[in-house]
C-alpha cells in the first residue's frame, strides 16, 4: 500500500485528503481507499481503461467532490 495526499478545490474551499493505493489490487477491497482526518470517507475502482468508479462512500461524501477526488488520482496516471 502506497500513501499520498491530494487536495481539491469546491466552492473556494481547498479540501485535503490522504489516499491509499493498494498496488497489488486483488479485487476484496477498492483498489484506492480516501480519507479524511483519518477516516475513510471512500473508495475508487478502476475499469479497464482506468476509469474511477465509486466502489464505496462510507463518508456519505458530495458526489461531485467524488468525481473531483477520481479526476485528480486518475490525472497522477497510477
Amino acid at each position: 500500500m502506497e500513501l499520498f495526499k491530494i487536495a481539491i478545490e469546491k466552492d473556494e474551499e481547498t479540501l485535503e485528503f490522504e489516499v491509499a493505493d493498494f498496488v497489488h489490487h486483488e479485487g476484496e477491497q477498492c483498489k484506492f481507499e480516501v480519507y479524511r482526518e483519518g477516516r475513510m470517507v471512500a473508495g475508487f475502482e478502476p475499469d479497464k481503461q482506468r476509469f474511477l468508479h465509486i466502489c464505496q462512500n462510507p463518508g456519505n461524501i458530495d458526489e461531485e467532490v467524488l468525481h473531483l477526488i477520481a479526476d485528480k488520482i486518475e490525472a497522477l496516471n497510477l
